[in-house]
């Protein structure tokens, strides 16, 4: 098989420690996070392929990096190149071969051009599994035999959905009604024919289904023969099938391509158009939860440590060096970052929604950016932020480096904490070390190198009009970033 993991989202489920720029798949929220977890499963079936936007090529990088010693490699003879973004190399083992979208589309278009590359490849006779990134499964075993089973019933030119065996009636997922009498049996597991999708219920409605029987949630998991899926496209969406088709092998054109193509999901586009005979649904208990919202999360782990005087069954994510204390309160979820902190209801933090609305509304930074951000060449922490001054701590990663940058609008004071390296001002090379400190001056062309195999750190006072991350002008970068 070829597992494809779809690796997206707009962040606002799990805000505020999920934002635009940190969606929830990257967010340490289980003790690693949930694309780490999504690959090394994926691992376990073949090699890889991810498909993710340009927007997040930095987080999808460093967590291929950071998950080396899994197993996952770029093999430069299969490398797909999408909108400039390269194929992830790691160091050992199989390919994992990454296609960066220019903009979000949506899943169809995804797994259109997913097929469109395979199909140039001659694979059009391979199994696909498609994973979204951003899922928890706590029985993978149990799992990976029905990815297995399931992909026995996609030889057969069906698209398989698996379904999730619902123990509650959900009003949070879509539902698939499958027929009663299976289609196929294999140790026992079957698949059904499906009658038809479902949209999210009311609980009435819900309680409806599950008191019926022959309905399962929708775990967005679909199983394809590639040419059989590119037909189904060709069929049901030829004007997008049509601009995949001018697709390249090397996905180079992929950002002209998506300029044209309609946004819209596998569900609308193929899934809801099939009939009986060519899609089935595997219904299966494996420990599936899409994590999508923080009354998911309290049920799926202990939280911090509170104090509770007078109160109890209350929940915290929050600062681990933190202390929680709760009086008189029950049933609440807490979740606390640097810059947000916010209280929820058990059992209402789908709303959580209504405050990103609001907050997308008045334009505010929260729902984008944390006050710290990955970079290629390591991460950087905001300390202050006023109208006279910026203040930063920055890590540079062993033998990596800064871009050789300058800026219109604001000088710069570095102080050496941890560390050695050396930085480059104006052309000159200055030695530095824990303890020095450099003024970059207004204007001036600079950058922090870190030559050693230790990590370097540094605090970073900003005086002038603008601190934006947008006052940068780049002469040179090893990341080809403008």
């Amino acid at each position: 098989m070829i597992p494809v993991i779809l690796s997206g989202g707009s962040g606002t489920r799990l805000w505020p420690v999920s934002r635009q720029q940190m969606p929830k798949q990257f967010c340490d929220i289980f003790g690693e996070p949930l694309q780490t977890l999504t690959l090394k499963r994926c691992l376990r079936m073949g090699s890889p392929w991810i498909v993710t936007s340009k927007a997040l090529q930095t987080l999808t990088e460093l967590n291929l990096k950071a998950n080396q010693g899994e197993a996952v490699k770029a093999n430069q003879g299969e490398a797909v190149k999408a909108n400039q973004g390269e194929a992830v190399k790691a160091n050992q083992g199989e390919a994992v071969k990454v296609v960066y979208e220019p903009v979000g589309k949506n899943t169809a278009p995804a797994v259109a051009a997913l097929c469109k590359l395979l199909l140039d490849q001659g694979k059009g006779d391979e199994i696909v599994g498609v994973f979204p990134s951003d899922h928890l499964i706590a029985k993978e075993d149990a799992f990976l035999k029905v990815v297995e089973f399931a992909s026995a019933v996609a030889k057969e030119n069906r698209v398989v959905t698996l379904g999730i065996t619902p123990s509650y009636p959900e009003t949070g997922y879509g539902y698939i009604q499958t027929k009663t009498t299976s289609l196929k049996d294999q140790a026992g597991l079957k698949a059904y024919s499906v009658v038809k999708f479902h949209e999210k219920p009311d609980l009435k409605k819900a309680e409806e289904f599950i008191s019926q029987g022959g309905f399962s949630w929708n775990a967005g998991i679909f199983v394809f023969k590639v040419s059989h899926m590119a037909s189904l496209f060709e069929k049901h969406q030829p004007t997008l099938w049509n601009q995949i088709s001018a697709l390249k092998a090397d996905a180079s054109n992929l950002g002209d391509i998506y300029a044209q193509v309609q946004s819209i999901s596998i569900d609308y586009a193929i899934m809801e158009k099939l009939s009986e005979a060519e899609l089935a649904c595997v219904p299966a208990d494996f420990g599936w939860s899409d994590v999508g919202s923080w009354d998911a999360v309290a049920a799926l782990q202990k939280g911090q440590d509170i104090i509770n005087v007078k109160g109890k069954d209350n929940f915290v994510f929050g600062e681990p060096t933190k202390n929680y204390s709760m009086i008189g309160l029950e049933d609440v979820i807490v979740v606390d970052t640097k810059d947000a902190l916010m209280l929820v209801k058990k059992g209402q933090s789908q709303d959580v929604r209504h405050v990103v609305e609001t907050l997308t509304q008045a334009k505010s930074p929260l729902v984008k950016e944390h006050v710290y951000e990955y970079r290629p060449w390591g991460y950087f922490e905001i300390l202050k932020d006023t109208e006279n001054f910026k203040s930063k701590v920055i890590r540079v990663n062993p033998h990596s480096q800064l871009s050789y940058q300058s800026h219109a609008k604001r000088e710069e004071h570095w102080t050496i904490t941890q560390g050695s390296g050396e930085v480059v001002l104006n052309d000159q090379v200055i030695p530095v070390k824990a303890g020095s400190h450099v003024h970059i001056p207004l204007g001036a062309k600079h950058r922090m190198r870190n030559n050693s195999s230790e990590m370097l750190e540094f605090v970073e006072v900003q005086l002038g009009t603008y601190f934006g991350e947008d006052d940068i002008v780049r002469y040179q970068d090893d990341y080809s970033r403008n």
